[in-house]
């Protein structure tokens, strides 16, 4: 059953919009279009949970986290593709009851990135340093993390809806996100460009940094607007139980 014509009503197509939950502008315009519902919480998790808390679970279909993640599982690189097969925070569990449809994995072209199922870890605030990456992937042998997929899958699970998630890996196990390119977010989930600046001025050795995480960064964006149609059963996600 899939996504687009699934999750829904058993007498037809269900009309309502999929919900997609990011974090970043950037990722909010991608998912954007036809038969979605966006909501960003500009990588803030309690600012996410507000918007979930007065958001009407009856006016969508099911619940789709979708953007970039860390990653935890040192085999994986920018641009790879990590489709949930459950989401961890803390001792809690939650299933993703989506799977790809592998014909539509082999016929899509993501530049040689690959695709793989695996476990994301959910956090309260970015997880930056390698060595914490590493303790978090032996800890859990989560795929990835990210600060929304969590969020996303409980509030799918309280309100009965169906859940998955799609995360693209930005900055690798073992790359270390600079300080000064978290600081540079703003309330709105876009980048602080006049901050970026100002740091660089302050801090010359930061640019080499910056430089390489905004090319893995701009590779994960690219691969994610390839696995757009992912969003839609037409083009790739069935549901596994529904």
């Amino acid at each position: 059953m899939k996504l687009g014509a699934g999750i829904g009503k058993a007498a037809g197509i269900d009309p309502r919009p999929v919900l997609i939950v990011t974090g970043l502008v950037q990722e909010a315009r991608i998912a954007a279009g036809p038969g979605m519902t966006v909501i960003c919480s500009s990588s803030d998790p309690q600012q996410l949970r507000a918007l979930l808390t007065v958001f009407d679970p009856t006016t969508i279909r099911g619940v789709v986290s979708f953007g970039v993640a860390g990653g935890l599982d040192p085999t994986l690189k920018s641009g790879d593709v990590v489709v949930a097969t459950e989401v961890m925070a803390g001792d809690a569990r939650w299933l993703a009851g989506l799977a790809l449809n592998e014909d539509v994995i082999a016929s899509v072209a993501l530049e040689g990135r690959r695709i793989v199922r695996g476990r994301l870890a959910g956090a309260e605030e970015l997880v930056a340093a390698s060595h914490v990456k590493a303790a978090l992937h032996s800890e859990t042998g989560a795929a990835a993390v990210d600060m929304e997929s969590h969020i996303a899958a409980a509030y799918a699970a309280e309100a009965g809806l169906p859940f998955a998630a799609l995360r693209v890996i930005s900055d690798p196990a073992s790359r270390a996100l600079p300080q000064l390119a978290m600081a540079a977010i703003k309330p709105n989930g876009d980048i602080d460009l006049r901050k970026v600046l100002h740091g660089i001025v302050r801090n010359p050795l930061t640019l080499l940094d910056l430089v390489s995480t905004g090319i893995d960064f701009n590779r994960a964006l690219r691969s994610l607007r390839g696995c757009r149609g992912f969003l839609l059963g037409g083009e790739g996600l069935v549901t596994a139980d529904l």
